[in-house]
Formats: C-alpha cells, sequence, structure tokens
C-alpha cells in the first residue's frame, strides 16, 4: 500500500517527506502491517479483525472506533495512543503496552490483556467483563465508570498507586456500582 510506504517515509525523516498516514473507514484485514509502522498515524473506524499483529507498534496514535475483534496484537505498543471508542473483544492483548492511553467506551470483553502495561492510561466506561488481566500493571491508571464482571484480576499490580474513582461489577442493564475506597477494596481482593 503506498500510504503505507509514505508513513514509513514520514516516519524516517521526522516528517521531511512523505506523508503521514490518515486512514478512515478501511478494511485493513487484507493487507500484511507486519512491515509497516502505524506509530503516530491518524486510523479511525478501521477493521484489523482477526488480524496476527504481533510486535506491532501503534503508539502516539489516534486509533478511535476501530475494530481489533480476534487479533493478536501480543507484545503490540500503544503508547500514548487513543483507542477510545474502539473494540478489542477476544483480542490477545498479552504484553501490550497501553501506558498514557485513552480509552473511553473502549472495549476490551474477553480479551487477555495478562501482564499488560497499562500505566498511566485513562479507563472512563471502558468494558472489561470477563477479559484476562492477571499480573497487568495499572500504576497511576484511573478507572471511571469501568466494568469489570468475571474479569481475571489475580496479580493485578499497582492498585495502591491508581486513582479508582467507580467501577460496575454488574452488568450496563443491571449495574452494582463500587465507588472510591470501596471499589478499592474489591479491586484489591480480587487481586489476591
Amino acid at each position: 500500500m503506498q500510504l503505507l510506504e509514505s508513513h514509513k517515509i514520514w516516519l524516517d525523516s521526522l516528517g521531511l517527506e512523505g506523508k503521514k498516514l490518515v486512514l478512515d473507514e478501511v478494511k485493513l484485514t487484507e493487507v500484511d502491517l507486519i512491515k509497516y509502522p502505524l506509530n503516530q498515524a491518524y486510523i479511525t473506524d478501521c477493521i484489523f479483525n482477526n488480524m496476527h499483529l504481533i510486535n506491532i507498534e501503534m503508539y502516539s496514535s489516534t486509533i478511535c472506533s476501530s475494530s481489533f475483534v480476534f487479533a493478536n496484537l501480543e507484545n503490540a505498543d500503544f503508547y500514548k495512543a487513543d483507542v477510545s471508542y474502539a473494540n478489542f473483544t477476544n483480542a490477545n492483548l498479552q504484553n501490550t503496552r497501553f501506558a498514557k492511553s485513552d480509552c473511553i467506551e473502549t472495549i476490551f470483553n474477553s480479551a487477555n490483556l495478562s501482564d499488560a502495561k497499562l500505566v498511566a492510561a485513562l479507563f472512563d466506561h471502558a468494558d472489561f467483563r470477563h477479559a484476562n488481566l492477571q499480573n497487568a500493571d495499572v500504576s497511576e491508571s484511573t478507572f471511571e465508570n469501568v466494568l469489570l464482571k468475571g474479569a481475571k484480576l489475580t496479580g493485578v499490580r499497582g492498585l495502591e498507586e491508581a486513582f479508582i474513582k467507580s467501577i460496575n461489577i454488574g452488568t450496563p442493564e443491571q449495574p452494582n456500582i463500587l465507588i472510591g475506597g470501596e471499589a478499592r477494596k474489591w479491586l484489591e481482593v480480587m487481586s489476591n
């Protein structure tokens, strides 16, 4: 894809040559993206479902409203990315970095986030129902209105440094909201 080559040149030349990648409503499932860096790109409402994107770099990118259902994103880098409204249902996000990312209404339903680095990320109305968060690091992250019903939280690290505003351990239809200290205590119990 010529746009991907141009983006690579743009990154390598520090913006002096080539062109920043801007994609909207593109189905990328037929494109081999492994050889292309996707950091600092603007990718909205694109489809990455079922793709193998191990070690992919998408840091400092805007990836809003994109779909990664059943994608393999092990060791991917979403550092300082905006993944708001993205759908990672059933994705393999093991050891993936979402540090300092914006995750507003992001769906991680049944995703594998074990050993993920979620440091200083914003999780606002994020959906972690039935997700595997074992041994994930949530230091300095903010949790507000986060759905956690059925999530595996064993070994979650950094809870003492996280900003736990509110969590929902029920469902959207039948919420069971825990706020502040009560939410933190529930998370600490579940992480042991």
